[in-house]
């Protein structure tokens, strides 16, 4: 047997041929990944650039009380230490994204293996394997292509870095660079922005949701998912149970304690509104090359509420076939005081407040009769609802039925067809448009004779805006929703300058318009807006094939444009602008006016000299407003909705669209 064995490993033997073998490919193995190391460090960064940061500068966004809205842009804070954070802060981040950080040396092969098995199954890449240190070196220094050549360099940046900073200085860095979403780059700015907090004071729960966000910054939002961010957290927390980051009785805690996200957050309802102003900062001071303060027009609780009733009458309207709503509030000057672009922001962003064009229906007419007024009419003028044709067409009442003679008062407040074409027509449809120009409608408008009857696509702020004449006293109101932009440390780039107002409505024609206007409200089609106490004015609109419907209403120097509909422009089931839209116009406005300086709606000009007393003003009369849910708030405060379920895992509170605190496993 010693001889045999001998034998084995005797010069030549089967043994020392395998031994030479694994020796040739060892050098071999070497050689390559030298050669590799070699080829793929080439044009890698320095990592000595690593404290330095490089970044889009912030837009911060404020309404006009000077409460913050939200922050447009990349925000970064002072970093913060480890050792100034609960020890369970910086042990969630390891938990969740690398549990093995303290063992490896940048990159972990039992977690590549793992991943390897995992994908292999599924016959798909479905895990990765980046270590946090991995991380860091693809954040700061590499591109997120899914490449070999990244991968490799990636890896050779973790070393490196492995080699010359400690496991908590690599931590350290990472937590205060990785990006948390809503433009919040490291843990500091994201405390902040979520919490309203310094990082130092996050409690269990909330760094649970921190470091859930990690995995996709928008798809784990508490904002855009609250439920998707409820389960994400909940994960958190047992990962971090797993591995002794905390007990399971601080698990059960975190449950039992909702967190609140910040206001600045909860208000997305806003976020329409900022969109609308985000793309004319560029346009009024070009592509911002440092921090940026932009104060707004926005009034965040009318906003609030505005997006609360929305939310509500189409809820409520669903079997009608309603199914977004849209609305523009401005004061005399054209101040946009509220901006519903839709009923939920996170599901779609289109602006159907300032970017959808839709048919006006009869809330065109006021430009007919206008029109007609200033020709020498009066809303006493005896006229006729009776068939009438005009160049072929021949358009029907709603009712299908006709009044015989009737004033143009009565006409407009029931909004008869017949009496609006005929008289489009006698007065001539380019000076219909005409006038609707003059007052503010900036869309493209057609001549044929239906235009008399509202076949013309406009917006809700363009409708706002040519309503605010009759509103103020007949001047001309353009909606603008920045007053002024300006660096950080206080220079001026930008303020809106109050120009003197051009009348564009004179007496009497504005005092006749006003009267029939308000007979819409008293006694005809726009009954449901009527608020008791307050001298209210409007006008229903519906299109023939009921696939848009409006109200259009004023106060002094205060106005509110209301547009519902659907986005894929079908039929709603026989909705009218005297149903949903004036029943939304209504739950805002009865909310909004108590709190607002409203007056008697102005008979004409409020100043000889062209110059326009605004007689709202600034707006809010008193220290509260009435949020959604009847408490009251400050100016500067959104509305809180009540308290949802406690302690239930994997679930959030109900969303109502406005400042909401979240309830979860740790949310």
């Amino acid at each position: 047997m010693s001889n045999v064995g001998t034998g084995w490993f005797k010069a030549g033997g089967p043994w020392m041929r395998v031994v030479y073998v694994l020796a040739i490919l060892a050098v071999w193995v070497a050689i390559a990944l030298v050669a590799t190391v070699l080829v793929f460090s080439q044009g890698l960064p320095d990592i000595s650039r690593l404290y330095t940061i490089q970044r889009q500068p912030s837009i911060n966004y404020l309404d006009r009380s000077g409460a913050l809205i939200t922050v447009r842009g990349s925000q970064y804070a002072p970093p913060v230490k480890i050792d100034e954070m609960p020890p369970y802060v910086p042990a969630a981040f390891v938990a969740i994204e690398d549990r093995r950080f303290y063992h490896h040396l940048g990159f972990d092969m039992i977690g590549i293996m793992r991943a390897v098995v995992a994908d292999l199954r599924r016959g798909h890449a479905a895990e990765g394997a980046s270590t946090i240190t991995q991380q860091l070196a693809r954040n700061l220094f590499l591109t997120p292509d899914q490449t070999v050549k990244r991968k490799i360099q990636e890896v050779i940046l973790a070393v490196e870095l492995e080699h010359k900073f400690s496991k908590k200085e690599i931590l350290a860095l990472y937590m205060n660079r990785v990006y948390f979403g809503a433009g919040a780059y490291g843990i500091e700015a994201a405390s902040q922005r979520y919490f309203n907090k310094p990082a130092s004071q996050l409690s269990v729960g909330e760094v649970a949701i921190l470091a859930g966000l990690l995995k996709s910054p928008t798809h784990y939002s508490p904002i855009s998912d609250r439920e998707r961010a409820a389960r994400r957290a909940t994960i958190v927390l047992d990962k971090m149970v797993q591995t002794g980051a905390i007990t399971p009785a601080q698990r059960a805690d975190a449950f039992r304690n909702p967190v609140n996200v910040s206001p600045t957050l909860a208000s997305q309802h806003a976020q329409y509104f900022i969109d609308w102003v985000d793309q004319q900062v560029r346009q009024l001071v070009g592509q911002p090359q440092q921090d940026l303060v932009v104060e707004t027009t926005l009034d965040l609780p009318l906003d609030a509420i505005a997006a609360n009733v929305a939310q509500t009458v189409v809820a409520r309207e669903q079997k009608a076939g309603v199914q977004q709503a849209a609305l523009v509030a401005l004061d005399g000057s054209g101040r946009v005081r509220a901006m519903v672009g839709g009923v939920n922001y996170a599901e779609s962003q289109f602006n159907r407040a300032a970017d959808a064009k839709r048919q006006a229906g009869s809330s065109w007419k006021p430009f007919v009769y206008l029109t007609a007024m200033e020709a020498g009419r009066t809303p006493d003028v005896q006229v006729v609802d009776e068939p009438v044709t005009i160049n072929g067409w021949t358009p029907q009442n709603y009712t299908k039925k006709y009044l015989g003679q009737i004033t143009l008062e009565t006409a407009l407040a029931q909004s008869i067809n017949t009496v609006a074409a005929r008289l489009a027509d006698e007065v001539g449809r380019d000076n219909v448009a005409r006038t609707a120009h003059r007052l503010g409608i900036m869309s493209p408008i057609g001549t044929d004779p239906s235009m008399a009857l509202g076949a013309v696509e406009v917006s809700p702020v363009e409708m706002a805006q040519a309503y605010a004449a009759f509103a103020n006293g007949g001047f001309q109101t353009t909606a603008y929703g920045i007053e002024r932009i300006r660096t950080t440390d206080g220079k001026v780039l930008y303020e809106h300058k109050a120009d003197s107002r051009v009348s564009v409505i004179g007496n009497p024609p504005l005092g006749y318009m006003n009267r029939m206007l308000r007979q819409v409200v008293a006694s005809g089609t726009g009954g449901r807006a009527r608020i008791g106490g307050y001298d209210i004015a409007g006008k229903t609109g519906t299109t023939s094939d009921y696939k848009d419907a409006w109200f259009v209403g004023f106060t002094g120097g205060f106005v509110t444009a209301v547009w519902v509909g659907k986005d894929d422009n079908t039929p709603m089931r026989k909705v009218t602008g005297g149903g949903p839209p004036a029943d939304l116009w209504h739950s805002f406005m009865a909310q909004a006016l108590p709190h607002l300086k409203v007056q008697a709606i102005p008979a004409g000009p409020t100043a000889p000299d062209g110059a326009y007393s605004d007689p709202i003003g600034d707006l809010l009369s008193g220290n509260t407003v009435q949020g959604p849910n009847g408490e009251p708030q400050s100016p500067s405060d959104a509305p809180a909705p009540p308290q949802g379920p406690q302690g239930q895992r994997g679930a959030l509170a109900p969303s109502d669209g406005a400042r909401e605190p979240v309830h979860a496993p740790a949310l």
